[in-house]
């Protein structure tokens, strides 16, 4: 993983769980979504962002963001590992697994500045 995204994978996973901590699941979920965007190509960072996604799902009672979780929980880390994570794609349960989304605004300069496709 490319040093600028990994930082920002960190800020984003950090924001996240800070945010979970005081209970603000909704804004959690945001910054996981974004974190999900900038690791998911890259099986441990992909796995855990899932993680974290099936915790806020439970702590909010989502039923369908919790099933949807444990699907992608049990794929995140092959689909990293064989190259088949949907770029874009924000994780959660609302997002077809596999579709494909465009990266913009701040996400996509990131991508550009790591000298990655986005």
């Amino acid at each position: 993983m490319h040093p600028i995204l990994k930082q920002a994978f960190a800020v984003e996973m950090a924001k996240a769980k800070n945010l979970y901590k005081e209970s603000k699941y909704t804004e959690s979920f945001s910054h996981l979504e974004r974190a999900h965007v900038l690791g998911q190509r890259f099986v441990f960072p992909h796995t855990y962002n899932h993680w974290w996604m099936l915790k806020v799902g439970i702590r909010k009672k989502d039923k369908r963001e919790i099933l949807g979780q444990l699907v992608r929980l049990s794929a995140a880390g092959i689909g990293s590992l064989l190259g088949r994570a949907p770029m874009g794609n924000t994780g959660g349960a609302n997002i077809g697994i596999m579709q494909v989304l465009p990266i913009q605004g701040d996400l996509k300069v990131l991508f550009e500045r790591a000298g990655e496709k986005a």
